[in-house]
């Protein structure tokens, strides 16, 4: 509660002892004092709100930890509710809350592909932040946040799919960080081989998330897209999938599973993969940059033990291809309380926020002054290397489909994973691939 304190000039009588004015002064002051509080906000009287923050690796104990600061600043309370961590089933959660038009949450954490399809359901953020809010950050991702001129996201982190190797055992066999597919393959098998006749039985080759989801769509596109001329959908609309690019990438993954890579990692989500990588039991993982700060914390089995490289290409003539990713957080046009959601999202998309989160958590700020901050680049070793991996990124087609997206995605992975799984030969899947897509784009996107 906040009281504004007044100096009061008081003119004493001359029928009146200075006494009996101070007694009569000092009887008016509480009342006074009441009645100039009264209007003023309190802390009992602050607004609720609820955000939805993700639950991967350390996401929820910082966006915890930042509500809280930010909650003692302002006097509201902040309610944080956590999300499922397969980016698909959240996006389903947010889909039935939105289109219900339910006040219950008022902030939600987004991924960079879903601006287009919530839009409508979502806050034009330039009406609630400062005029400068977004000065300074990369021009892409405010550029993916807007849809039709509306900001409906602020972006908060980006993320870039990375190759994790454990270096102390490529040392121990005089082996090359892999700049090859085909040659992460060999080195896989090489390694894993003569450390299980070492006495290290569970050790695998390869980890990556091959559960049929959002991640899969990620990986899928990686090694389709290192290929030489492979592609999903092109800038234009066509869909190119169905090529001898995608033939090469698909056969090659598929020989991972039960060699180099276990059974098990057609369940993989992010998690699952970093808790093997984590645990001393993988040679290599593709995953994002916020496993780094996770796999050299002091209870990890591998602290320094861990380097980080671009993904492999898709043979001599293949390009290195990462997969862009990121999240941002949106306010819902159905909240009781948008302008105080803004702020709050404000707060927590602010450089010091970033810059906090990039040091505790490893999530790569999307402001661009933050990469020349020396306590960053100390901190995280890999961010000489990163700037050149965010160039090479490939973007998946959500801007391209549209609304259609989800639709795309879920036909991609499902035919990848049917593939990892031995249900669909390579050439049956990018048939029936080809075919779905032609019908869910019908005449244009």
């Amino acid at each position: 509660m906040r009281c504004y304190i007044y100096r009061v000039n008081v003119n004493f009588s001359k029928n009146k002892n200075k006494e009996t004015h101070m007694k009569q002064l000092k009887s008016l002051l509480p009342a006074a004092l009441f009645t100039l509080c009264a209007g003023l906000p309190s802390v009992s009287s602050a607004a609720d709100l609820t955000i939805s923050c993700g639950a991967v690796g350390a996401e929820l104990q910082l966006c915890k930890e930042a509500v809280e600061a930010w909650s003692k600043q302002t006097g509201n309370h902040v309610e944080v509710v956590s999300t499922p961590n397969s980016a698909t089933e959240r996006l389903s959660f947010y889909q039935q809350i939105l289109s219900a038009q339910s006040t219950d949450i008022d902030i939600i954490q987004i991924d960079m592909v879903w601006p287009g399809m919530l839009a409508k359901h979502l806050m034009d953020l330039r009406e609630g932040l400062p005029a400068d809010a977004t000065q300074g950050y990369f021009q892409a991702q405010i550029d993916n946040a807007t849809v039709n001129g509306r900001l409906v996201t602020m972006p908060w982190f980006t993320d870039s799919g990375l190759l994790y190797y454990r270096k102390n055992l490529l040392e121990k066999y005089n082996k090359p960080v892999p700049q090859t597919w085909e040659e992460m393959t060999a080195t896989a098998r090489d390694v894993q081989q003569a450390e299980r006749s070492a006495g290290h039985p569970n050790l695998w080759g390869y980890i990556f998330q091959g559960r049929a989801y959002e991640g899969l769509t990620c990986n899928a596109l990686e090694w389709i897209s290192s290929q030489a001329q492979g592609g999903l959908v092109n800038p234009q609309g066509d869909i190119v999938v169905n090529s001898p690019a995608s033939r090469a990438a698909l056969t090659l993954a598929k020989s991972w599973v039960g060699d180099i890579s276990p059974r098990g990692v057609l369940n993989y989500t992010e998690e699952e993969g970093r808790g093997v990588f984590q645990s001393g039991n993988a040679l290599f993982m593709r995953n994002w940059p916020y496993v780094w700060a996770l796999v050299q914390s002091q209870d990890s089995a591998v602290k320094d033990q861990v380097g980080v490289a671009a993904l492999p290409r898709g043979g001599e003539t293949g390009n290195h291809a990462s997969t862009l990713g990121g999240w941002g957080l949106a306010v819902s046009r159905y909240s009781a309380h948008p302008e105080l959601a803004a702020e709050l999202v404000s707060y927590l998309t602010s450089a010091q926020q970033q810059k906090h989160r990039a040091l505790i958590g490893a999530y790569n700020p999307v402001i661009e002054s933050l990469y020349q901050d020396p306590e960053l680049l100390a901190a995280m070793p890999y961010y000489a290397q990163l700037h050149s991996i965010l160039n090479d990124g490939v973007m998946r087609p959500a801007a391209i489909t549209a609304d259609r997206y989800p639709r795309v995605s879920n036909a991609f992975f499902d035919r990848v994973h049917g593939v990892l799984a031995g249900e669909l030969s390579v050439d049956q899947a990018l048939a029936e691939l080809e075919s779905e897509l032609t019908r869910i784009k019908r005449r244009n996107w």
